[in-house]
């Protein structure tokens, strides 16, 4: 069995399923992505967090130590990693957090948020700002551009570092899409997929 890490962005209660985002993993010789029979989706703890800046991305830093599985992966794709909760009791569900999924067109350039967990089992709200909507991109993961504006978000990583991949963007209280890049030059900006893209992938699994 392989493992595949990224950050969980959103548990369905209906089907079962999650969808998380994080690097996939690329053979070696075709750099195209592996197609995988089976993973595992694991608890992690956060050890540190390195600041990002200009040329040099700042990553979160994590072991697997104690940890605890959580359910299996059933797909490893350019818009996310797709598998089952098997073990619900792991995972902190917070039943007033259900939204729904926003339509391309009701997503709006300016103020939204990303939640992200920088401390063990705390997941905070940041602000950040969507700045360019790409609304008819279907065939990357750079659905929109972003930006963070939150203070106490730069103060504590820079900006957009490894391992924020997959923190969902909520807007207008609806989920609009998840993190998916920082760009090396300018730690605050970076691209997100859209949400719809996201449910409908993990659809396709379950």
């Amino acid at each position: 069995m392989q493992q595949v890490f990224g950050t969980v962005t959103f548990y369905d209660a209906n089907s079962g399923g999650f969808a998380a985002l994080g690097h996939g993993l690329l053979d070696i010789d075709t750099e195209q992505l592996i197609h995988l029979s089976s993973g595992e989706f694991v608890t992690t703890n956060i050890l540190n967090i390195n600041k990002g800046e200009k040329g040099n991305p700042g990553r979160i830093q994590g072991s697997l130590e104690n940890q605890e599985e959580i359910g299996v992966i059933t797909q490893n794709t350019g818009f996310g990693i797709y598998g089952n909760v098997t073990n619900l009791s792991s995972i902190q569900i917070n039943k007033s957090n259900e939204m729904e999924v926003a339509l391309r067109d009701e997503i709006e350039t300016g103020k939204a948020e990303i939640w992200c967990s920088l401390e063990n089992g705390k997941i905070e709200k940041y602000d950040i700002e969507i700045q360019k909507i790409y609304k008819d991109n279907n065939y990357d993961n750079k659905s929109m551009k972003v930006k963070v504006t939150d203070k106490k978000l730069i103060e504590k990583t820079g900006g957009i570092i490894q391992g924020m991949s997959g923190s969902p963007i909520i807007q207008n209280g609806k989920f609009v899409g998840a993190l998916t890049h920082v760009l090396v030059n300018e730690p605050l900006e970076g691209y997100a997929v859209f949400g719809d893209i996201m449910v409908k992938q993990m659809y396709k699994v379950n």
